[in-house]
């Protein structure tokens, strides 16, 4: 029997708010343990919440550029469970009135277009965060608490059961990440937990409408570890139901190492929670002059973006999508292009010399001036300098910042073009290099590339590419 896998995901989104949804503590990442603390968010008794409006500003920020209708009045809820990094025992959530519902967001998968739609966007507070005395929870002695991240603004994002594989998943994901960076919302970082996602997944008999029994997946730390867990997973099932068996209802756990999910405890339904209207917070009333205000101050987003390059600048598929996921450096290409309107030639340009560099540096985009990058094209252009020249004034601009112009300035880097210069160079390299003249003559073009290449050298590079090889082959011919 042939098998659909259905995938549903449950992002976790930490919002970059200087302090916590309900508290005034601080959201710094890496400080001391448990000195982010204060009676609220370690629910202390006679403690009292207070929304963070910024938080719910983000938040209604990432529903819209979601497609997500956001609900004019929202309700927050306590969701009960007990786990030592959560201080209350509950957790303050949404659950039966969230921010918003619905919403899609669009990827392009095997060549097609699909719209993954979204269930809800809600916020939440977080949770503290365990450290554990083994590489995980299931290998360790003993497990610390840090309570810092306590009560940070977690906006929960959670889509339909309409993914079909790990790597559609994945897609997903990296879509979503950009978007969110877009926003503004969020870092993203998955390595220090801001950004994480739980899968339920289950397997139906193809055609049928009916789901089955969905397993959690949780501790996929990277986009990678999602499609490797997922496929695992669907793999597994599949073998379970292919031999009779049964699928169990339960949360399983990640091994990166072993590259398997392990079973960690039975899958609790809302009704294990016992979620109850929380007392200390009167309902979230949205007016629509508020979120219309939001929505006017959305930033250009990157599937938008990605058409606007194509159209705009001529950029290829592929163009387009590095310059939109790296937004640094598609802003610095738009910046230069506003100066230099070779567009081709830059993308060519800022796609690899200049993103060479600034890794080899360290550098950003953002730190290199894009005047001074479309001044020294233009120079080029001009015949100022050859590429040569060119590729190391660039290296020497992102380290530096100086101009181009400068820089030529400092080195004596100008380009020798006159032929009263390049002359005598040319006629002592044919005189001393004989034999790689005569196997020009006979038809091997690399004899005049080792004859230019000589040149070049005696010039330091600076002598003009074009109108040397025109002079040797003149000269050579001329015998």
């Amino acid at each position: 029997m042939k098998y659909e896998v259905v995938i549903g995901l449950e992002i976790h989104l930490e919002l970059q708010t200087l302090s916590k949804l309900f508290c005034g503590c601080s959201t710094t990442f890496g400080r001391e343990p448990n000195t982010n603390c204060c009676p609220v968010c370690l629910g202390l008794p006679g403690s009292l919440p207070v929304f963070n409006r910024r938080a719910i500003e983000m938040a209604v920020t990432v529903a819209l550029a979601l497609n997500s209708c956001i609900h004019p009045q929202s309700r927050f809820d306590r969701k009960n469970y007990f786990y030592p990094d959560l201080p209350k025992a509950y957790q303050i959530s949404q659950y039966d009135r969230p921010l918003s519902g619905g919403g899609f967001l669009q990827i392009e998968f095997d060549e097609e277009v699909r719209n993954i739609s979204l269930e809800r966007v809600h916020l939440e507070e977080e949770a503290g965060k365990l450290i554990h005395s083994g590489e995980s929870i299931m290998g360790s002695e003993y497990s610390l608490v840090d309570y810092n991240r306590a009560g940070i603004p977690l906006l929960e994002i959670v889509t339909a059961p309409n993914l079909a594989s790990g790597r559609e998943a994945r897609l997903f994901l990296e879509e979503l990440r950009s978007v969110l960076l877009y926003t503004g919302a969020s870092d993203c970082k998955m390595e220090e937990g801001s950004l994480r996602c739980d899968a339920n997944i289950s397997l139906r008999p193809a055609g049928q409408k009916e789901l089955g029994t969905k397993v959690e997946v949780k501790n996929m730390n990277s986009f990678r570890s999602v499609e490797l867990a997922l496929n695992f997973e669907a793999n597994r099932q599949e073998e379970l139901l292919s031999a009779g068996g049964v699928v169990v209802q339960e949360t399983c756990h990640w091994d990166e190492e072993k590259k398997e999910t392990i079973p960690l405890r039975g899958k609790e339904g809302s009704s294990d929670y016992r979620y109850f209207p929380e007392p200390d917070l009167l309902p979230l009333v949205l007016e629509d002059s508020f979120i219309n205000q939001i929505a006017a101050t959305l930033p250009e987003l990157p599937a938008s973006r990605r058409v606007r390059l194509k159209e705009q600048y001529g950029l290829s598929g592929s163009e387009a999508v590095l310059f939109t996921v790296n937004r640094p450096l598609g802003d610095f290409f738009e910046a230069a292009a506003k100066l230099y309107s070779d567009y081709k030639n830059l993308s060519k340009w800022v796609r690899g010399d200049l993103l060479y560099q600034l890794r080899e540096s360290g550098k950003t985009a953002a730190e290199t001036d894009p005047q001074k990058f479309a001044e020294l094209l233009t120079m080029l252009d001009g015949g100022e300098i050859n590429r040569p020249v060119a590729k190391e004034l660039l290296t020497e601009m992102v380290l530096s910042g100086k101009s181009p112009q400068k820089l030529v300035r400092e080195k004596g880097l100008e380009q020798i073009a006159g032929d009263e210069q390049l002359l005598p160079l040319i006629e002592q390299v044919i005189a001393e290099n004989s034999d790689a003249v005569e196997s020009y003559r006979q038809g091997k073009d690399k004899a005049l590339a080792f004859l230019v290449g000589k040149v070049m050298a005696m010039t330091g590079g600076r002598a003009d590419p074009g109108r040397l090889n025109e002079i040797l082959k003149e000269k050579i011919s001329r015998g």
